[in-house]
């Protein structure tokens, strides 16, 4: 349960907000109520999201796979929900290999490079971070500077929201199970279409 009330002053600029998210995502994200009642913050945090959107140095699937193991690391129930859901629907991630992150085990889902990803977000998520030389000369070898930068930033940013969400107690909105019945309903339509016969 929320440790802040998710209804906070409804001032221009929360008001703003919740338009944006509701066009964007179809209902309020909790975060964003939850920062309203700090618009000087919720402005700020803002911002540096939609700027974060313009960085395309390093490819979406990677950052989502990193954002993924950093939120699990933390164990943020909001983030881990909204990191598949953003994933899986917005960036055509495979679900299967979403859901394996956090566990890490490889089944032939991961590339070398997918596995080196997830490993630096753990590490960097860790406290004390337990970044080596080695585990950064390996990402070395298949990411550039700029795009290791990035990551690097992504990761950061996902400790952010992660440790903000979960010490203001939020958790899970529904998003990823919306998405995963959205998906279980298609496959039992597509499952009786095929079942159909039709007769001349």
């Amino acid at each position: 349960m929320a440790r802040i009330s998710l209804d906070p002053p409804k001032t221009l600029g929360y008001r703003l907000g919740s338009w944006f998210s509701r066009r964007r995502y179809g209902v309020m994200l909790d975060p964003g109520a939850a920062i309203g009642h700090n618009m000087q913050v919720g402005r700020s945090y803002a911002i540096f999201e939609l700027q974060m959107e313009r960085w395309h140095t390093l490819d979406r699937g990677l950052k989502d796979l990193a954002m993924t193991a950093a939120a699990a690391r933390i164990r943020c129930a909001w983030c881990m929900d909204f990191g598949f859901w953003a994933a899986t629907m917005d960036h055509a991630v495979p679900r299967a290999k979403v859901e394996a992150v956090p566990a890490r085990r490889d089944g032939g889902l991961f590339s070398r490079l997918e596995l080196l990803v997830v490993a630096y977000a753990e590490a960097m998520t860790a406290t004390p971070p337990e970044v080596t030389d080695d585990l950064v000369a390996e990402l070395r070898k298949q990411l550039s500077e700029a795009q290791l930068v990035e990551l690097t930033a992504v990761i950061a940013a996902e400790n952010m929201r992660s440790r903000i969400n979960s010490a203001l107690g939020l958790t899970a909105q529904g998003l990823f199970m919306e998405r995963r019945d959205q998906d279980a309903a298609a496959s039992q339509v597509d499952a009786a279409a095929s079942q159909v016969t039709v007769r001349p």
